[in-house]
């Protein structure tokens, strides 16, 4: 984790004198996929973010895990997925930052279904979960960008990282 906060952080750093477009316009709509942090296995995730206003989005995402546990001396398999509403405020408007960056906090709600063996004695269920989430993404050029999110409180309880694409 501190070495993607440090990658992170050194693209803050030089992509200071670059130009771009917003990160979302009103409209607009971006693809994000990638892998993230928990404490039931790696998800890996794919979303769809929709600009309702200059500094609102609003979008989904589906996550998909496998997470393995020994319990009694015996190996369990489950598959975890995972649906998930989000909104944020994109903080580009009211800042200062360069525009190849976009810097954004929420909230989400979402639900995720999780299956074992039926003869699985441990107390993993499926729920409804709502959390929050602070993100940034630094875009390389007018499509493509690369998306750190730190959250908690819901399916990624440590964040996320991969990439967006404007479509």
């Amino acid at each position: 984790m501190k070495k993607l906060i440090i990658i992170f952080s050194i693209l803050l750093l030089s992509g200071m004198t670059m130009q771009s477009q917003y990160a979302l316009p009103e409209k607009g709509k971006q693809l994000n996929a990638g892998v993230g942090l928990s404490t039931w296995g790696i998800p890996i995730y794919v979303g769809m973010d929709f600009g309702i206003d200059t500094d609102i989005s609003a979008g989904f995402e589906f996550s998909y895990r496998n997470y393995s546990q020994r319990y009694f001396g015996r190996k369990y398999s489950s598959n975890i997925i995972g649906f998930s509403g989000n909104a944020n405020y994109h903080f580009n408007g009211i800042t200062d930052i360069p525009t190849q960056w976009d810097v954004y906090a929420g909230l989400n709600l979402g639900f995720y279904v999780w299956s074992t063996a039926g003869d699985y004695p441990g107390s993993q269920s499926s729920g409804l979960g709502i959390g929050a989430q602070l993100g940034g993404r630094y875009y390389f050029n007018d499509k493509t960008a690369l998306n750190l999110e730190l959250g908690g409180g819901n399916a990624f309880s440590g964040g996320k990282i991969g990439l967006t694409f404007k479509l």
